[in-house]
């Protein structure tokens, strides 16, 4: 709505505030999507503030929300991480400020799959499946080892070389599989079953090299997290690299 003013009849700067305040009231809440690039968390404080900006433009907008907002995603979300955010844009008006009030913060991208396995992993350390006092000791010296692991692949010559270095006499079960994609959790979960039930075979490994996150999915799922902590056999997780930290390594007895 157009407003009649003049230079001889101005509107107040607080009056001004108010109307623009009144207009942005009306927007409602929004989906936003944005990268976060300031964030502040107070110890103590009751509201989290950060900074959006679009990353195709030199634009950004202050967010803040409810620490227990920002607390389901703090686990996987820092600065530089893409997010969605539902918000209500707000209005400042002693100091002229928009800001947006988020009730609802998202990562996207790998960051959303993040958020989906550290919620995983809560719920089932949550059972007690990662507890300490449910791990096995491994025997000194194996005599059959239970192996899964991809077909002609690097992780299965370095498990069998370095195993037979250090004791020749080790014999070994193998069981290959897919390690990656979409037959890799049914077939990883029915060749570590296959070696449970084997009395000879005294510990399984699962191994595999290194890979994205996405690639190291399967060994994340919830399927086989279930099948390794209702083995008998004591269980090595042997996945990717020192840094990767699939929820398989919580579950196994090493």
């Amino acid at each position: 709505m157009a407003l009649n003013t003049s230079a001889e009849a101005p509107l107040p700067v607080g009056e001004v505030s108010r109307l623009i305040g009144g207009w942005i009231d009306r927007l409602g809440a929004i989906w936003v999507e944005g990268q976060i690039t300031q964030l502040s968390r107070r110890p103590g404080a009751g509201v989290v503030f950060l900074t959006l900006r679009d990353p195709a433009h030199d634009i950004s907008v202050s967010v803040t929300c409810f620490r227990q907002v920002f607390d389901r995603i703090a686990d996987v979300v820092s600065e530089g991480a893409r997010v969605v955010v539902l918000a209500k844009p707000e209005w400042y008006a002693p100091r002229g400020q928009l800001s947006l009030r988020a009730t609802d913060i998202r990562p996207v991208g790998i960051g959303e799959l993040l958020v989906r396995l550290e919620q995983l992993k809560k719920s089932l350390a949550a059972e007690g499946l990662f507890a300490l006092d449910r791990k096995r000791p491994l025997p000194f010296l194996p005599q059959l080892i239970g192996l899964v692991c991809g077909r002609a692949s690097a992780a299965e010559r370095d498990v069998l070389e370095n195993a037979r270095r250090r004791w020749p006499a080790v014999r070994f079960e193998v069981r290959n599989t897919a390690v990656q994609g979409v037959n890799a959790v049914g077939q990883v979960v029915q060749a570590v079953e296959e070696l449970d039930a084997l009395a000879e075979v005294d510990v399984i490994v699962v191994a595999r090299g290194g890979g994205s996150v996405e690639d190291l999915l399967p060994f994340s799922d919830e399927r086989l997290i279930r099948a390794v902590a209702a083995c008998r056999t004591p269980v090595v997780s042997a996945i990717g690299h020192e840094p990767d930290s699939p929820l398989l390594d919580l579950v196994a007895d090493l």
